[in-house]
This record gives C-alpha cells, structure tokens and sequence, in this order.
C-alpha cells in the first residue's frame, strides 16, 4: 500500500491534482476552502470549550421543557409558543453560559469525582423499588428513559451541579460587601420626611353614561385583539375505560401466585447503618482505623485528618453504591471497625453501627398491594380487549356511534374549545393536551386513529364542528354587559388620569397646592415627620413623598379609582448612631441579594473566557421552526384571554 502511494506521489496525475487544488485556492479563496472541508464536520447548537450541544440533543431538552410547560399550563404548547418574544435568543444564551462554565471550571481543576455524584444520585427516592426500599438499577435506567436521558449524561449534569453548589458555596463565603451599601439602605428606611398633599377621587372626574350600541361596536373595533374570539372546534370523544372495570373478586389462586412469583421483592432485607472515612492512601487509612479502634470518634478521626465522614443509616446492601465496601460493611458485627478497604476511589475504613434484621412477608401483609397491582392489571386488559374490539369494528364498516356501543365504550360530547382548552361555555373542564392536539390535527368531520395519551389511556376525536374566529357581537345580553363594564373602566380611568395630570401641571406651573385642591373640591392634609413604614397613609402618599426631592411635585395613583398629588416640602436624616446598628443588618441583607448576581456575572465572564457560543439559526432549524421569526412591536402586550360569548 505504502509503496503504491509513492508511485502515485510522483507521477503525473498526482502533480496535476496538486496543480487543480492550488488553482482552486487561488480561484476561491483559502477561507472557502476552508469552509468546504469544514461543512464535513459536526455542526453544534451551543459550543463551549469541550462542551457542545448538538441539533438532536437540544430539540429532545426543549422537547422537554415543553412537555413540562404543558402539564403546567393544562394546554398544548407549541415550540413557537415556547421561544415567542425572544425567548429562544435567551434561553441559548443561558444555557452556552453555564456550559462554558462547566467547561472553565474543569479546566481550572474543579471536578468532582463520578463516586461523588453517584453517591448522590444513589439518594434520589424516584430510583428505589416502592416495596423493598433497594436502590434499583433497572428503575434508574427505566426513569432515565422515560425523560430521554442517558447514563452518562444526567450522570455528568449531577456533577456539574455538584460544581455549582460548590463554587455558589464559596462565593458566599467570600462576599462582603462594603459598608456604604448598608448605610445607604439605612438613611432611606430611617429617615422621615415631611409634606403636603390631597386626593383625587373619581367622583371630582366624573363618570361616563351608559355606553351606546355604537360607541360598543367602535370600541369593540379599536380593540379587536381583546374581543376576537379565537376559532372554537367541537368533537366527540370515545374513550375506552368503563367505570365498572376491575370491580369484580380478585380470585386467591391469582393473589398466592403474584404473591409467590415477587416475594422476595417484597420482603424487608437487612439494613445496615454505618460510618465510613476515605482516605487518599493506605498508609493513611491505616491510621484512621487505629485511632477508631483506640476509642476515637469518627467525627474527632476526620477532623484530624482533614477529611468528611459520610454517615448511613439504615441501608441495605443494594443501595452502597461501592461494591468492596457493601461485602465489608455487612460482613462486620455492630461496632466493628473494619480494615482498610480498597475502594473506588481511595481507601475505606468503616465502622459499623447497627444492624436491622430483615423480614419475610407473608400474603396477608401485602394482600392489598397485590389486589391492587392486579385490579390494575384487569383494567388495563379490559380497556386493550376494547380497542382491539374497537379497530375490528371500524375495519368491517361500522360507524363510530355502532362500534363503540358494541365493544362498551363510551362516548362524551366536548363543547367548544379554543387550541388551547378554553372553553365559552361554563360546564367545560381541564382537556388533556393529547386530545387538544389530535382535535387541531384534524379537518371538518376529520376522526382520528386510536390514540394513546401520557396516561396509558385511549382515546378516540371526531371533529363535529368547527367556528372560524371572529370579533365578538353585542347579541347576547352577557357578552354585551361585560363589553360594556370594560368600556366604562377605561373611560372612567382616563377621565381621572386626565384631571390629576392637570392639577399636578398647575402645582408645577407655580400654583399654590392649597388653591390647586380647593378648586377641584380635596381637602390638603399635611403630614410631618412620616417614615417610608407608615403605610396607613396609603402606597400613593409615601410612594410620592420618598421618591421626590425636596420642594417637588408628585402625582401617584393611591387606589384603583384615586390619584393623590402632593409636594415633598422636608427631608430628615436618621441619627447616625441609631442607624449604624441598622446599617450593619443591612449590609447583611445586601450581600445574600447581591451573590445571585455576582454569580450570574461569574458564569458569564467564565464563559466568555471559553468562547462560548451558540447558532441561533440552528436551533431554529432543529426545533422545526423559521429562519426568522415573525416581527413583534416592542413592547406589545399579550393577547387578552376573550370575554364569555
């Protein structure tokens, strides 16, 4: 092989693609070039030292996340429901912070060892078998798939959070912030301030009339986002469970046998509580167990030699994550302490507390457990006879109504309900996000195939109607009065808010405040020596005195139907001695605030250090999105839920 690549090296054809690749460097540039090969390599979402994302792994995260903001919200969410409004832009940078982060610190040395985060993980009740109470690895990979992670990865994100704990830890302990800060916050709480003001009621503005037809339709018009009842779709649903499912006797033939096929399961096994050190070498290991032996506590051992004990209780022999030490542990007797032990990382020396014998159960201990796990076995045989029953049906001709009366399904009219599950009628409930979008999959008279939902459920959607969205009419009488109600809220606000914004200009303008108040028929009220704690005299009054300077005008709202405006006319400092003892409290207060923030700022400074990036385009890409997203005016509100119809 070598010597036929020489051959080639020198002959004529090899000269030649030599030729045609400088040629091309010259024609296309080196950095084309470059790209060209580069195309070849992997492409990553988020890149961040040696951390990266790629397309498959950040759509299953935000995949994820949307599954979560789902059950939160009782509605389906779409992926351009969940990165609207820039959040996707945010959300990457977030996420290309931490993992550069993570990639700083482990080059800067901060890595915590795999038995650490183990040892962590080995404590998280969802991985432990319900009955024996036994670390089970086979529940471990079965919940780890459930959320579409591996081993490796929630493995190496439990060490990263070990790394934030640690470092968050540390910051804390090193952060204090100067004592000016607390001072600051001392004078302002502490001192009192002195002013004039009066009220401005609803009743001095006026209220509108009863609004008209027209002024309703005109209004309904400006206002269209808030009154446009989005497109409402009714279905029927067939769902394949029947309450009378898993009623009957469970026979006791049935129960001896699960019983005898999962006893060992059931029983209790031993536990063990138990004390151990790790040391980093033998030789230190051996010390250890010679000072427990002379008497020494455990505690008193690994303040001496710098080390943490780890105490458990209570364990059974699954759940030690260390193999060596699990044969050790439950081979001493209570109070022993054991040699050396060569363990996964360093060396062990136990010491054995106590022991807690096992006990085998008998079948009328967990005779409810097995009637339960076997009426739920029943059940979901039942509802698995009827959907079978169900496609045989369907598949011979018969209609949905024929079909479902012949296998005993049921059939429940859903009334009609926006995308997201809100519906204009009274009665209606929650909707299960799998019915909500099968139901928006589906056209005019569309009926889905059976279709299992998160539960292990069934179900079955025919669309029976659908209304296309449109602004709401003043027809029915509801819809009209809570039309009405908002039209005269607003009215009502902006006549108010238009009177107070003229009073206050005319105290400004030089005005006195007093004359100002009498004409618009308030009463001045005076108050001297009020601190920001008085909240008796209203959010409005101390709002406006504490955030104006002396001999300043301030309007502020006091209620929902009242604007106060007044004039700050005195400041008074605390006395220095009584606020030092303040001050110090609050500097206190301060630095908790204050560590969010600084360590947000560390993460980010350690990952642009690492050059940290990510591809916006690309995430779009991989969520199934548009390059671009559609514009949005900066600072538009949110859709208005639509009033009843």
């Amino acid at each position: 092989m070598l010597t036929a690549t020489r051959k080639f090296a020198k002959s004529k054809w090899a000269i030649g693609l030599f030729v045609f690749l400088a040629l091309g460097l010259l024609v296309t540039g080196g950095a084309q070039m470059g790209d060209f090969f580069g195309s070849f390599g992997p492409k990553h979402v988020i890149s961040a030292g040696n951390r990266s994302v790629d397309a498959a792994q950040f759509r299953a995260d935000m995949d994820a996340e949307r599954q979560r903001t789902q059950e939160q919200a009782g509605r389906p969410v779409s992926f351009e429901d969940l990165v609207a409004g820039g959040r996707l832009t945010s959300a990457l940078d977030q996420q290309a912070n931490v993992y550069g982060f993570m990639a700083w610190a482990w080059d800067a040395g901060i890595r915590p060892g795999k038995e650490l985060a183990l040892r962590q993980i080995r404590q998280i009740p969802a991985f432990f078998d319900q009955v024996s109470g036994r670390f089970d690895e086979a529940q471990y990979e079965t919940t780890l798939q459930r959320a579409n992670l591996t081993r490796e990865r929630f493995e190496q994100e439990t060490q990263d959070q070990i790394v934030l704990r640690h470092y968050g830890t540390a910051i804390q302990a090193g952060l204090r912030l100067p004592r000016i800060y607390g001072a600051v916050v001392a004078n302002q709480v502490g001192q009192t301030r002195e002013g004039r003001w009066f009220t401005v009621t609803q009743a001095m503005a006026g209220t509108v009339a009863a609004p008209t037809d027209a002024q309703l339709t005109t209004f309904i018009q400006q206002n269209a986002n808030d009154f446009r009842v989005p497109e409402l779709r009714k279905a029927t649903l067939v769902v394949f469970s029947n309450p009378a499912d898993g009623q009957g006797e469970i026979a006791e033939a049935r129960i001896e046998e699960r019983f005898n096929f999962r006893r060992d399961a059931l029983s209790q096994p031993e536990t063990r509580s138990f004390v151990t050190l790790t040391a980093p070498n033998k030789a230190a290991a051996d010390r250890i167990a010679a000072a427990l032996r002379a008497g020494q506590t455990p505690e008193a051992v690994a303040q001496a030699n710098n080390i943490q004990p780890v105490v458990e209780t209570d364990r059974p022999r699954t759940a030690v994550g260390d193999p060596a030490v699990a044969a050790a542990v439950f081979g001493m007797t209570p109070n022993q302490i054991s040699d050396p032990i060569q363990a996964r990382v360093g060396f062990v020396v136990a010491k054995l507390n106590g022991v807690t014998a096992g006990r085998a159960v008998t079948v009328n201990d967990v005779r409810a457990q097995i009637i339960d796990e076997l009426r739920a076995e029943d059940i979901r045989g039942a509802v698995y006879e009827r959907v079978s029953a169900y496609d045989k049906a369907r598949q011979a001709g018969k209609t949905l109504e024929a079909a479902v009366a012949e296998i005993g399904a049921r059939t429940l009219s859903l009334p009609a309900v926006t995308q997201d599950g809100r519906s204009m009628e009274a009665q209606a409930g929650q909707f299960p996000p799998e019915v909500l979008q099968t139901m928006w999959r589906l056209g005019r008279n569309g009926e889905s195939e059976v279709i299992q939902d998160s539960q292990n459920g069934y179900f079955v959607v025919r669309i029976d109607e659908i209304t296309p969205p449109a602004l709401l009419t003043l027809e029915r009488p509801d819809v009209r009065a809570q039309i009405a109600a908002t039209y005269t809220a607003r009215e009502n606000a902006r006549r108010l808010t238009t009177l107070a914004n003229t009073l206050s200009a005319r105290v400004r303008g030089g005005e006195d405040i007093a004359a100002v108040a009498s004409s618009a028929g308030a009463t001045l009220e005076t108050g001297a020596n009020v601190s920001a704690q008085d909240q008796a005299r209203g959010r409005g009054v101390i709002a406006g005195l504490f955030t104006s300077p002396v001999n300043q005008v301030f309007s502020q709202q006091q209620t929902e139907d009242s604007y106060v405006i007044g004039r700050t006319d005195r400041i008074t400092a605390p006395v220095a001695a009584t606020a030092a003892n303040a001050a110090e409290g609050f500097r206190g207060r301060l630095t908790s605030e204050g560590l969010s923030a600084l360590g947000e700022s560390a993460i980010r400074s350690a990952a642009t250090k690492v050059g940290a990036t990510f591809d916006e385009a690309l995430a779009r890409e991989a969520l199934g999105l548009p390059a671009e997203a559609a514009a949005t005016p900066a600072g538009a509100p949110a859709p208005a839920p639509a009033p009843a119809r």
